[in-house]
């Protein structure tokens, strides 16, 4: 059912013809009540546990890389390590419970998962390195404060951006963060660490093989609830397979504490440096941007399109999480693309799923022990599963390039040149390496390297010297329109 040209609100709708007075339509062709949109959807009870903790399985490497390398990198011991990614789990529970509840003007109400973002491990292993072990974790919460305050208040303004991103700038970026995730899943088939033993191996990549055609079969063979839960099952089979292969064993479950309550700056009060604030503040940037790159990635796929005032609320979001993170020992939330995938995959639009795994992701922060249950999938397994998954997006991205009007030779050249931008740093991560800090922080990523080229480039043939046509409502033909038209015409 297309959604977008359902009537809710009572009206006479413009493709029924009309009664002639005095004749009532008969009880059958009465309206049934207000359609639900499946991203308003509320699945059973059993339904929204199995496909949450699907979500959770997806993003749980994920939100403990950033405070495993940050905490190693301050020199945190066993405890408090586990303390501070206790504390990423509770907090990424919490922001993503905001962004698909939400209340007032802040929360997409999308199936949209939040958690701790990468972008900012090397800003933040800069700032331990300078400021050293006692000090490190109080001048990263200050700064990580004022970068979401720095989000929540220009949300509203960073949204109106939503102009430049027509069809053929959505399909660019679509594809590249599918492209640009799809080396986290090779590393993590071959491993996940490079310097640990094993990296590479057979075993490891033969394991990762097994959970993709595992998740491939699922997908294929079962049918109703289950084929939903096919990367779910995929994760099983390709975890059972790990025991006998050496490469899961359950130390972890047995070390893990039962329960830990978060504590409100347990590491020491904020401190507010101001080159540290700099730095994260751009990084809060590059998340913004990326943020808003898969709120339309995710419109699309849900096929609810994310327009100004969703962009806003979820950008808010962002930024109220990431401020409010660091009093519980966070660190900065933002989006969680292999969540995207996950939708694609699965075809669950309900918001309602993934804030089932947020409540999930809080109760493994409020109880270590179950978290340590999740973590018993190893590397491997979650790189088969990912390349499932991130090649689901990026095939989203391909289909909304699809319906863009590739045949416009500009479209073309802004297809083509913001990619290859955007693969620069995916083959070669040191390609920016000589450049100042803020360029490398932004450039690093492929997602917003190539989202700023497309930008740029979309400006150059769609804006800049083009005719413009007059419009009652103020929007270009080409924004509203699959097949823009070329500069000047």
């Amino acid at each position: 059912m297309d959604f977008r040209s359902t009537r809710t609100d009572g009206g006479t709708h413009p493709d029924r013809p009309s009664l002639p007075d005095g004749q009532s339509p008969s009880l059958p062709d009465a309206p049934s009540g207000r359609e639900v949109h499946p991203v308003d959807e509320v699945l059973p009870p059993l339904k929204l546990f199995g496909t949450g903790l699907q979500h959770v399985a997806a993003m749980y490497a994920g939100v403990v890389a950033p405070p495993l390398i940050v905490g190693a990198g301050v020199g945190l011991t066993p405890g408090e390590l586990a303390l501070l990614i206790s504390a990423s789990l509770f907090t990424a529970g919490l922001a993503t419970l905001l962004q698909t509840l939400g209340f007032w003007k802040i929360g997409a109400r999308l199936p949209f998962v939040n958690g701790v973002s990468f972008a900012g491990v090397a800003p933040m292993l800069a700032i331990a390195k300078e400021h050293g072990p006692k000090d490190a974790l109080p001048v990263i919460f200050g700064a990580v404060i004022v970068a979401g305050t720095l989000c929540l208040l220009a949300a509203p303004y960073f949204c109106k951006l939503i102009r430049f991103f027509p069809p053929v700038v959505q399909g660019t970026v679509i594809t590249l963060i599918g492209v640009s995730l799809l080396p986290v899943a090779v590393n993590w088939a071959r491993g996940g660490n490079p310097s640990a033993p094993g990296y590479g191996s057979v075993r490891a990549i033969g394991l990762a093989a097994l959970t993709l055609v595992a998740v491939v079969l699922c997908n294929r063979l079962l049918r109703g609830f289950w084929q939903q839960l096919s990367l779910l099952v995929g994760l099983a089979i390709g975890t059972a397979a790990a025991f006998p292969l050496g490469l899961a064993n359950f130390g972890a479950v047995q070390d893990a504490a039962v329960f830990a309550l978060p504590s409100p700056f347990h590491f020491g009060a904020p401190i507010f440096d101001a080159a540290a604030i700099v730095s994260l503040c751009i990084v809060m940037v590059v998340s913004m941007t990326e943020s808003t790159a898969d709120m339309l990635a995710l419109g699309r796929i849900v096929d609810r399109e994310a327009d100004e005032p969703t962009l806003a609320a979820g950008l808010r979001a962002d930024g109220l999480a990431t401020a409010l993170s660091p009093v519980l020992n966070g660190f900065a939330c933002s989006a969680f693309a292999q969540n995207i995938g996950l939708v694609a995959l699965t075809k669950i639009r309900s918001r309602y799923v993934v804030a089932a795994g947020g409540g999930i992701l809080i109760l493994l922060g409020l109880f270590p022990v179950l978290g340590s249950l999740v973590s018993l999938v190893p590397q491997p397994v979650l790189g088969g599963a990912g390349i499932v998954l991130f090649g689901t997006v990026a095939a989203s991205g391909i289909r909304t390039l699809a319906e863009a009007g590739m045949e416009s030779g500009g479209n073309t050249v802004l297809v083509s040149v913001s990619l290859g931008v955007g693969i620069v740093p995916i083959a070669a991560p040191t390609f920016y390496d000589a450049f100042p800090e803020a360029v490398r922080t932004l450039m690093h990523s492929g997602i917003s390297a190539g989202c700023l080229a497309a930008v740029l480039l979309n400006l150059l043939f769609h804006h800049v010297g083009a005719r413009r046509t007059p419009s009652p409502i103020g929007v270009q033909p080409w924004q509203s329109s699959p097949h823009p038209p070329t500069s000047g015409s």
